[in-house]
């Protein structure tokens, strides 16, 4: 079966159980007698508006494996709002595509039903001091944590039909390191393919230490199978693509 073909299989689940979970709970709030609270079946989140944002400077600003700073460090920044399974938020970063920085914007719903907690939204790419590159991109995900092991799989698909994204992921919490570090290792592989081909797999694993409660230090391995040719017509240059380690610092308020 082709990946692609996967891929689309995992988007119909992950949308109709989405679904589903959301028909149930409607369902239960109109059963309800008066005074009578609901209990969602796919709850997710605290019913008030929460907001949050975070700071970070990483060694090389990588995407789906392939550097997007010209293998130069990049400061980023996050602002994000939440109220109860909805999200908005805005993300920015330092970049060279386009000789430009790069603010994504971005909403959605995380829903929680039976164990699993689905995420289905929107992500809108610009780059504002160029033309012509914007992209919106379709994400439904799934994820399930049995005990400390955290498992996840998402679909990205871009609007205009140009590309498609299968990706999985793993966390497992290692605890608590020296009474100081909340220890983690994780690592995913991505499945990224073209209508015009150019295809390739990417990869990463790496560290995660949280530490003063709102600060966290990754170290991470990220490689792809790009080949020369493929890698520089996609990003410019094909060292964009080789294997390497990539340290990030990052603060939320």
């Amino acid at each position: 079966m082709a990946r692609q073909d996967i891929a689309g299989i995992f988007k119909s689940a992950v949308l109709g159980a989405t679904l589903v979970a959301g028909s149930a709970f409607a369902a239960q709030a109109q059963a309800l007698v008066p005074g009578e609270q609901a209990i969602s079946p796919f709850a997710g989140g605290s019913n008030q508006l929460e907001l949050s944002a975070t700071a970070t400077f990483t060694t090389d600003y990588i995407f789906r494996g392939v550097s997007f700073s010209d293998q130069k460090p990049a400061i980023q920044g996050s602002f994000d709002a939440t109220y109860g399974v909805f999200y908005l938020g805005m993300w920015g970063s330092s970049t060279t595509v386009g000789d430009s920085i790069e603010i994504d914007y971005y909403g959605g719903i995380t829903p929680s039903w039976a164990g699993f907690d689905f995420d289905v939204g929107v992500i809108w790419f610009t780059w504002p001091g160029a033309s012509g590159i914007d992209l919106v991109e379709i994400k439904s995900g799934v994820s399930r944590t049995f005990g400390n092991l955290t498992v996840g799989v998402a679909n990205y698909w871009e609007t205009q039909s140009v590309y498609d994204v299968l990706e999985g992921s793993a966390e497992y919490a290692l605890g608590e390191w020296f009474n100081f570090f909340d220890a983690s290792v994780g690592g995913g592989v991505g499945f990224y393919w073209f209508d015009d081909g150019g295809d390739y797999t990417y990869w990463n694993a790496g560290l995660t230490l949280g530490f003063l409660e709102n600060w966290s230090a990754d170290i991470r391995y990220w490689d792809t199978d790009f080949n020369d040719q493929g890698c520089a017509a996609y990003a410019g240059s094909r060292d964009f693509c080789d294997g390497r380690v990539v340290g990030t610092i990052s603060a939320s308020f």
